[in-house]
This record gives C-alpha cells, structure tokens and sequence, in this order.
C-alpha cells in the first residue's frame, strides 16, 4: 500500500480556500473541484494503454488510448462533490453509489444505499470522500467492493487524519490512499482538525 500526500502548490493554495470559514458555497464547490482533477492525474497514472492507428493530417500513426475500465465510488453524500472533476477528464467512466453515514454517538458507519455498475469487477476503482477522518465509511466502502471481487481499488481524499489512514492502512494494506493535505488529527467529536467543517454541508449549503 501508498499513501501519497500531495505537495503541489496549486493543491496547497486551493485547500487554503476550502479551509476558510467565509468560503461561499460556490467557491468552495468550484475549490474542491479543482483539487480532485489535479490529484486524479496521480491516482491514474497506472491506467492500462493499448496501441490503436489513426491518420493524423500528415501520415498514419500508432498511439496510445485506455484500455481499462474505470468506476468511480463516491460515498454518500460528500463524496459527490468530487465526481463531476473526475468525469470531465474520465467521460467514459462509471459511477457507483454508496450511501454511508456515521452515527454520531457511536462513530461507527452506518449502511443505506449501495448501486454500482455491472462491469465494475473488471474495473479499476476510485473511492471519492473529500474527509478521510476515521476511516470508518471509508474501510465499509473498501470491504464491500471486496466482497463483490473487486481487485484494484485507489482511495482519494482532500483532508486526511492520522488515525484513519493508519485504519486504513491496517485494514488494507492493499489499498492506495491519495491524499490532498494530512492534517494533525482528530478532536474528541471525532471531526478533523484543522479542518475544513463538514464537507457534505458546505458542498451542498446545508448549514
């Protein structure tokens, strides 16, 4: 397993955005999007080519397209705040849905809706989570791809924890996390902290 933490400047910048509590909603959807396009050029960097021929204006050429499919996994519902970046520079990927919250007293996940497509065993699969806090959601998300049969699975996240990569890490040392910015930790509501607040909240203006 890698863990890759991102340390470009642009990614840098946009988090600082995403981090300030006066961010609108607008720009911290527009912020949020652009990290994940940036952070997908890394995550997909072993995608499978295959040779075809075209006909450029000046003579006939091999080159080099996709030759495996992709699923992206948000998970419920912040996750989807990621998924449009990801389509623009992937169109022909998939998407599969997971609804999975944490319950608040427990902190342990909490199962309600799962739809994934019919070619995603042969996929390479991309869960999408802008807060990797705990790893709860994200370790359901992971066991319940498994145990469908999916082999290569990546996990993307804006903000991580410590606690919940090493979770992660445990669970599935298999697994790839790609990680926009590690922050110090978790506080004792179990939140990131610095932080960003709730992403699901400030994505879609719920609060």
């Amino acid at each position: 397993m890698a863990v890759f933490e991102y340390k470009h400047p642009l990614i840098s910048h946009k988090i600082s955005i995403l981090r300030n509590i006066n961010t609108d909603t607008k720009l911290f959807r527009e912020s949020l999007n652009e990290i994940a396009s940036l952070m997908v050029y890394e995550a997909t960097k072993d995608l499978k080519l295959k040779t075809i021929n075209v006909e450029t204006p000046i003579q006939k050429t091999e080159t080099l397209v996709l030759d495996e499919p992709v699923t992206i996994v948000p998970i419920l519902r912040a996750g989807l705040g990621m998924v449009d970046a990801l389509l623009a520079l992937i169109p022909n990927a998939k998407v599969g849905h997971l609804g999975v919250y944490r319950n608040e007293e427990t902190f342990e996940p909490t199962y309600y809706y799962a739809k994934m497509p019919t070619n995603i065993l042969e996929s390479k699969v991309l869960i999408v989570d802008p807060m990797l806090a705990t790893g709860g959601s994200i370790i359901y998300t992971i066991d319940y791809l498994k145990e469908m049969g999916v082999k290569n699975i990546s996990v993307l996240s804006i903000i991580g924890a410590p606690e919940g990569i090493e979770a992660i890490t445990k669970k599935h040392p298999d697994i790839n996390l790609y990680i926009a910015a590690i922050d110090k930790g978790l506080n004792e509501h179990k939140y990131i902290y610095p932080g960003l607040g709730d992403a699901g909240d400030r994505i879609f203006g719920t609060k």
